[in-house]
């Protein structure tokens, strides 16, 4: 049985209750055929979900559907398909995405974005295994097993005639609720160590956070979820050769979110007459107490292993041994 913060198939990362438990959920139900209904905000790994339950009985393929990208005629040609001359531009016969995923999984992204002409399209093949290309008068039977996601809350667009009930209980057999990110910050740690490695595609163990980037990462409630994490850990990469990204290669959002979050304990340390909490870093600090406290960072982080101190900041074990000796730095239990 693997560790509960390793990656399983399923390709969540974390050992929250809330992940271990979704883990759980998925490679019970992944190998059915009933059709699921994946909840989520924006960037918590709808995707991610349907395609683990895909992976844990891989049948047929796996199609996904963007709901959200093609509206009107052109979407409901994308999902059905036309018959040659069905209408203007039609030159040819052309096969819907429903009948590319028959015999697999069809995955509709943003299913709450899906017209309402197209819900009850989509309503009869859920009930009649079935449906019509444009243009044609023979309906194509079809076995495909639906998993539809969505950030929306489809109770609530029920409820405004946005969205029809029948479909929704249609999906709703089984549903996953994703947690945000915000919500399982226990899991930020691992999932910053699984980007620094590029999943293991070349820039495995290249870079390595400050102490106070670590801090900011994790106290930071990341409204776009793991997709904003990771882009953000890209940005700072992208303009940073490494190996050690510091604090000023953060996002404005993210340094901005810090800031505020410590102006109030500043203000109420010079009321009270107490400590201040510590400052940021200034932008301009000289070179060698930068290097020192990146050497110092990275050893005790490391637990003073120097051949791995040494690998991961990019210089030579003698090297690292000189600026330890000019630097004075000692571990901090001696």
């Amino acid at each position: 049985m693997k560790p509960p913060g390793e990656e399983l198939p399923t390709g969540f990362v974390g050992r929250s209750p809330r992940i271990v438990q979704l883990r759980s959920l998925i490679e019970r139900i992944g190998p059915g055929r009933m059709p699921v209904l994946i909840q989520g905000e924006s960037g918590t790994g709808k995707e991610v979900a349907a395609r683990s339950l895909f992976n844990a009985s891989p049948v047929g393929s796996f199609v996904p559907i963007d709901c959200g990208a093609v509206v009107g005629p052109l979407m409901e040609s994308e999902l059905f398909g036309h018959t040659r001359g069905a209408f203007t531009g039609a030159g040819e016969a052309k096969r819907g995405l429903l009948e590319l995923a028959n015999g697999g999984t069809a995955f509709f992204d943003e299913i709450g974005d899906l017209p309402g002409e197209l819900q009850v399209k989509l309503l009869r093949v859920l009930q009649e295994k079935e449906f019509r290309p444009i243009g044609s008068l023979q309906r194509m039977k079809v076995d495909v097993r639906i998993i539809a996601a969505t950030h929306r809350n489809l109770e609530k667009e029920v409820k405004a005639g946005r969205f029809r009930e029948d479909l929704f209980h249609r999906l709703n057999v089984i549903r996953l609720t994703l947690p945000p990110l915000r919500e399982r910050k226990e899991d930020i740690p691992l999932l910053i160590e699984r980007f620094l490695q590029g999943n293991g595609q070349g820039n495995a163990r290249r870079y390595v956070l400050t102490h106070e980037v670590s801090e900011a990462l994790v106290s930071y409630d990341w409204p776009g979820n793991i997709r904003e994490l990771k882009n953000c850990l890209d940005r700072m990469m992208a303009f940073n050769s490494g190996p050690l990204l510091h604090f000023a290669d953060l996002p404005t959002a993210v340094v901005n979110h810090i800031r505020a979050g410590r102006e109030p304990q500043l203000a109420m340390a010079a009321t009270v007459g107490g400590d201040p909490a510590p400052a940021l870093p200034p932008p301009i600090m000289p070179l060698h107490l930068v290097e020192r406290g990146a050497i110092k960072r990275a050893l005790d982080h490391l637990n003073w292993d120097r051949t791995e101190v040494a690998m991961r900041l990019g210089i030579g074990r003698t090297t690292l041994y000189r600026k330890i000796k000019e630097y004075q730095l000692v571990p901090e239990n001696r």
